[in-house]
């Protein structure tokens, strides 16, 4: 049998660099020291080492790969395009990917992330999913940057190497139900995340600290986490709508589970705002598009995708983040899905 074609990594541990710098010296980065270079070089020539693509990687522009847990919704699509804007600024293209149905994080191996930096990628964002320790690690062993943006938790053993970008979810949940408060709702409706959601239960947080600047304690039967897909929405407005004393107002986790929350209030035959107020959490595109138009708390997806992108090619290139947990502003967003409680 003939010999097994040489690796990326061998190439890397032959020449006593990482992996991700063999990748620049391909790719004809200008940031390797001259001597590096040509003992890398050298290598691939001894080596005989070619791509897995089977061109040259330089030929192509420089990779990031992009994981979600889910696409099909407006919240991964803006935040992909902010990716894909930053990544046209810099010359870089992004692949798109997402975990198969029934799968989360856990089935990503070291040789998942090992096959990435095979083919010249210089690093991961993970769009709203769950990193488990031993992903972080293997994405680390495996030369690549990481970056996750609104990850689902947080492990303590990591959380001081993951860097990660998010919106201010507490303060958001503050802003939606104070302005609630404000049009003279007493009894508000929380229509959330699942608990495991670190964005899910900061908004909650939010929410109550709002309730609680008021005098008002937290009620449980207003309180529902069961999802933030439409389907989630319907069937905690359905439930919250169905008490003896319903609220008068809703807050959904996100603006899909709030078109949940209307399509409810329509099959009870309640008017929007007259008879329930509604905010969302997002401002999608679909915000605006709904009758009456969605009050919402405004999360900056785009930008949020920027800042991930230009993150991780700085980490790729040996700097240090400013921050391990970027948080960007957001902001509430006023329509006509809310007004003062008319029952």
């Amino acid at each position: 049998m003939g010999q097994s074609r040489p690796t990326l990594a061998a190439v890397a541990r032959e020449a006593g660099v990482s992996k991700a710098t063999v990748s620049k010296v391909l790719n004809r980065r200008g940031d390797v020291a001259a001597p590096t270079r040509a003992r890398v070089e050298g290598v691939i020539a001894a080596l005989g080492y070619v791509p897995s693509t089977g061109r040259r990687v330089h030929d192509v522009p420089p990779t990031v790969t992009v994981l979600f847990d889910a696409f099909v919704n407006l919240y991964s699509a803006q935040v992909l395009s902010g990716v894909v804007a930053a990544g046209t600024e810099q010359g870089v293209d992004v692949v798109v990917t997402q975990l198969p149905n029934g799968h989360d994080a856990r089935s990503l191996g070291p040789a998942w992330f090992a096959g990435l930096a095979d083919k010249g990628h210089l690093g991961v964002i993970v769009v709203t999913t769950e990193l488990r320790p031993e992903q972080v690690r293997a994405c680390a062993d495996a030369d690549l940057a990481l970056v996750a943006i609104d990850p689902v938790s947080l492990d303590p053993a990591t959380s001081e190497e993951l860097v990660s970008v998010s919106a201010t979810n507490w303060a958001g949940g503050l802003q939606a139900t104070e302005h609630l408060l404000d049009l003279g709702h007493r009894r508000i409706g929380f229509a959330g995340g699942a608990p495991a959601s670190r964005p899910a239960r900061q908004r909650l947080h939010g929410h109550l600290a709002a309730l609680g600047g008021r005098g008002l304690s937290r009620e449980d039967a207003l309180v529902h986490q069961d999802g933030f897909a439409y389907e989630d929405g319907l069937a905690m407005a359905t439930r919250l709508l169905g008490l003896d004393d319903p609220p008068t107002a809703i807050v959904a986790g996100c603006d899909a589970s709030a078109l949940g929350v209307m399509e409810a209030a329509r099959r009870q035959g309640l008017r929007l705002p007259e008879d329930l107020s509604i905010v969302g959490f997002d401002d999608t595109y679909a915000a605006a598009w709904t009758s009456p138009q969605l009050t919402t708390v405004r999360q900056p997806m785009r930008e949020m995708g920027r800042v991930a992108l230009r993150t991780l090619l700085s980490t790729h290139n040996g700097q240090r983040p400013e921050t391990h947990h970027f948080e960007l502003a957001t902001t509430l967003v006023v329509r006509s899905s809310t007004a003062p409680p008319g029952r």
